[in-house]
């Protein structure tokens, strides 16, 4: 770990979006990224929040994956602070990462979820795909197979196999509409995670892999960084105490 990244992991992040941080970080990953960058701050509700020089499919995955994981794991988007500001490109270049996030999370997330429940052909067909058109096609009959078989699951009582029916309807519904809106790419690990291990570790390698297509952000120096998310901390500490929260 390069010298004077430890620090910047100190920054708590939350999910959801924060009008300022608070004392100990506070803020979404985007919000954590335009800090860090030296940009002026602003409060992220969705992708379209975020400054010009953000990549809008990494920064709504980057988003949706830190509403949607456990507080214990999200952690690990820190290790993204620096990589988002600077990373836009071209139309076809957000398309293709737009397109890779949902290749990816169809082809590496929803096999196992598939799996479990007994899906072998559809999971096998998830991770044979070669291309993202053979992939949503897998994922849409997903979606329309787990429904079914959660509402039959209702109306036997087995609310065990219904929940886990519900949660591959759901995602592969997400996972469907991910090509057109990447933040739905995070909701595949969302609804996956609860029943299969190793979801958010993937979703991470997911979004690691995307920052490499294109446009890599520009280096921010380690120690600028460090010192505006201290005094973004210090400052949010002087408003607390000023305000006698």
């Amino acid at each position: 770990m390069a010298t004077g990244f430890e620090h910047i992991l100190h920054w708590r992040l939350l999910a959801g979006s924060h009008p300022f941080p608070g004392p100990d970080g506070g803020t979404c990953i985007n919000e954590a990224a335009i800090v860090a960058a030296g940009l002026p701050y602003r409060t992220i509700r969705s992708s379209s929040d975020c400054p010009p020089c953000f990549s809008r499919p990494l920064a709504a995955y980057a988003l949706g994956l830190n509403d949607a994981m456990p507080d214990d794991r999200r952690p690990r988007l820190m290790a993204f602070v620096l990589r988002l500001s600077g990373s836009a490109d071209t139309p076809e270049v957000e398309q293709r990462r737009a397109r890779f996030l949902a290749f990816e999370s169809i082809r590496r997330i929803l096999p196992p979820l598939l799996d479990r429940a007994g899906f072998v052909d559809l999971a096998a067909r998830c991770d044979d795909a070669q291309e993202l058109d053979a992939a949503v096609s897998a994922a849409r009959d997903a979606a329309w197979r787990g429904s079914a078989v959660a509402q039959a699951a209702s109306g036997q009582r087995a609310w065990r196999r219904g929940a886990l029916a519900s949660a591959i309807g759901r995602s592969a519904a997400a996972a469907v509409r991910s090509a057109e809106d990447a933040r739905c790419a995070a909701e595949v690990a969302e609804g996956a995670a609860p029943f299969t291990e190793g979801v958010w570790d993937s979703a991470v390698t997911i979004l690691d892999q995307a920052l490499a297509i294109g446009r890599k952000a520009p280096d921010i120096d380690l120690i600028q960084a460090r010192d505006r998310l201290d005094a973004a901390r210090a400052g949010a500490a002087r408003t607390s105490a000023a305000s006698g929260g």
